[in-house]
């Protein structure tokens, strides 16, 4: 009689769980699975609304921006179809940011925009960067210099 207990308590506990991620104010069971389907339906847009969203800025400036980690610091590619007079400085500035020292670059910005960096000798905490916060640092970077350029 006991695990029965245990599994309705369990039960009990998940519906209550699930009942405050998703805000519901109901009671029973059903009404509570209800609120969540409808919940999930409104994430889901969200998701698609957010990605025509990023779908539809990266038309407007495509860029493709890509960090591998290394054994010691990251390679960070960047790339453009179109010549972006300032943004050299705009990354340079996020690594900066990140104190993450540049080993190596090669930098092109003739026709188009090519970046090839190795960054390492991180002063900071080797644990809070890696390569997705270094990745978002230079597409932040590359946003703020795009609103600062579309505004002139």
């Amino acid at each position: 009689m006991a695990p029965r207990k245990q599994k309705k308590a369990a039960l009990y506990h998940k519906l209550q769980l699930l009942r405050d991620v998703t805000n519901s104010t109901s009671m029973n069971k059903t009404s509570i699975i209800v609120d969540a389907s409808k919940y999930i339906g409104e994430l889901k847009e969200k998701v698609e609304r957010l990605n025509q969203e990023i779908g539809t800025s990266q038309n407007q400036f495509p860029m493709q921006v890509t960090v591998e980690t290394l054994k010691k610091g990251f390679l960070i590619n960047v790339l453009s179809e179109k010549n972006c007079p300032g943004l050299l400085v705009s990354i340079l500035e996020a690594f900066e940011g990140l104190s993450l020292d540049v080993i190596d670059a090669r930098v092109s910005c003739e026709d188009n925009f090519q970046l090839e960096a190795v960054g390492g000798d991180y002063q900071g905490d080797a644990d809070s960067v890696d390569a997705q916060v270094v990745k978002q640092a230079v597409v932040q970077a590359i946003c703020n210099w795009n609103e600062s350029n579309n505004q002139d």
